[in-house]
């Protein structure tokens, strides 16, 4: 093999995978529905033409019967005339006017066989061309879908890594952080109230508790008051200690107090 053919060869084979991949299908449909329509209007021309053509051959045809038709009957005349020279005239003009129908039959036939032919062609790539135009909106549709959808996988395969999607991944991260402090907080708020509340019932009680000794410490001291003098000189060593015990859980209870 020579290099030219080699060189040739591979310039072909790269010129051909070019223009297969610049090929767009819903163009070159488009241009093969304008090709055959090219077609059909020259097809239409051609079947005109045959047609004048085969109708000429017919009037020259008539025309040529006529003539021979003619050139018969003056024939006739001469004859009926006596004049037998001039109808041997009048029968050789007709006789090349018969020749002359003859061959423009046969023409005609043949005219005619064209004509039909054209015809059926004609019909044939009518049929066709419609068929195209179905099968070329029907195809550009299908082009159109396969398009969509390798633009949809080749999207959804880059979601993941597109900066786009993990800016939202992270929004959407924040947005659950945002929402847990929230409720975090609330939830805190919920608890203080309830140990506000808590302090607030327990200082109820101590108050209460406290009171109700105060008030039994003076009902004791009164009682004492209403004693016989000698009764109360006699009892006083005994209270005495009493009275500093109670005093001292007071104290402690004060403490208590002032530490909640």
């Amino acid at each position: 093999m020579g290099l030219f053919d080699r060189v040739s060869r591979v310039v072909r084979a790269n010129l051909n995978s070019a223009v297969s991949a610049a090929e767009d299908p819903e163009k070159i449909l488009d241009q093969a529905i304008i090709d055959m329509q090219e077609d059909l209007v020259q097809l239409r021309q051609a079947v005109a033409t045959a047609i004048a053509s085969q109708k000429r051959m017919q009037q020259q045809h008539n025309q040529a019967q006529s003539e021979a038709t003619n050139w018969e009957q003056r024939a006739r005349l001469a004859l009926q005339k006596g004049d037998e020279t001039l109808a041997r005239e009048a029968l050789n003009r007709k006789k090349v006017q018969a020749e002359t129908a003859g061959a423009l039959k046969g023409q005609l036939d043949q005219q005619s066989g064209t004509v039909d032919t054209l015809k059926r062609n004609l019909i044939a790539l009518e049929g066709k061309i419609s068929e195209a135009k179905t099968k070329k909106d029907m195809l550009k549709a299908r082009a159109q879908a396969a398009k969509a959808s390798e633009q949809l996988q080749k999207t959804v395969g880059s979601l993941g890594t597109s900066s786009a999607m993990s800016a939202f991944e992270r929004m959407e991260d924040k947005v659950l952080q945002m929402e847990a402090r929230s409720q975090a907080v609330a939830e805190l708020a919920g608890a203080d109230l309830e140990s506000q509340f808590a302090q607030l019932e327990s200082g109820s009680n101590v108050d209460d508790e406290l009171a109700a000794m105060k008030s039994q410490l003076l009902g004791g001291t009164s009682s004492q008051a209403q004693l016989p003098e000698a009764q109360q000189t006699s009892a006083a060593p005994t209270n005495a200690p009493k009275d500093a015990a109670v005093d001292a859980e007071l104290e402690a209870l004060k403490t208590q107090l002032d530490q909640l």
